[in-house]
């Protein structure tokens, strides 16, 4: 059985999840409105991955027969200056939710959870890609402040971008 600390770690990490998804969602949004769908779609698949990392916790919680406990999710911004305005935030957000893992991960550690250390180091690991591939695009942004016209050719390959599960994943 999951400790009570640990449990309302993971059910507070779920709403975290949650409003990532919403976040980016709200981003998609923002840049579907500036006629940037490719951008759209980019964010539109960290929603999904959001929503499926959220999925994982709440399907841990209940194997380890613990009570999930789904919270309010706080409203996102909705306007940004830029596509790199918004690249920035999501870097930030990302280094932010890799912290909150690590501290999870640092909580399973504490109390003597091996279970949840072994299931924690898949989200570990996948921050290392989720800032990567963050990075990666804001990177590109900065590269072409120069030449505004190379956006429309990064919008359309960024709208390649697909979401495909990770093999290990209920999704």
């Amino acid at each position: 059985m999951i400790s009570k600390k640990l449990l309302d770690a993971i059910n507070e990490q779920i709403n975290a999840e949650y409003y990532s998804a919403y976040l980016y969602l709200s981003m998609s949004a923002w840049l579907e409105a500036e006629n940037l769908p490719g951008f759209a779609n980019w964010m539109q698949m960290q929603n999904r991955e959001e929503t499926m990392h959220a999925t994982k916790l709440y399907d841990y919680i209940l194997e380890r027969g613990g009570r999930v406990q789904l919270k309010a999710i706080d409203a996102p911004p909705t306007k940004w200056d830029s596509p790199l305005a918004v690249f920035e935030e999501t870097l930030k957000h990302e280094r932010k939710v890799t912290a909150l893992i690590n501290d999870l991960m640092n909580l399973a550690i504490a109390e003597k959870d091996h279970p949840a250390t072994i299931f924690l180091q898949w989200f570990v690991s996948e921050q290392v890609e989720e800032e990567s591939s963050v990075e990666t695009v804001l990177q590109q942004l900065k590269m072409i402040q120069q030449a505004p016209g190379m956006v429309f050719m990064m919008d359309r390959e960024l709208g390649q971008r697909s979401f495909t599960p990770p093999a290990d994943s209920a999704d």
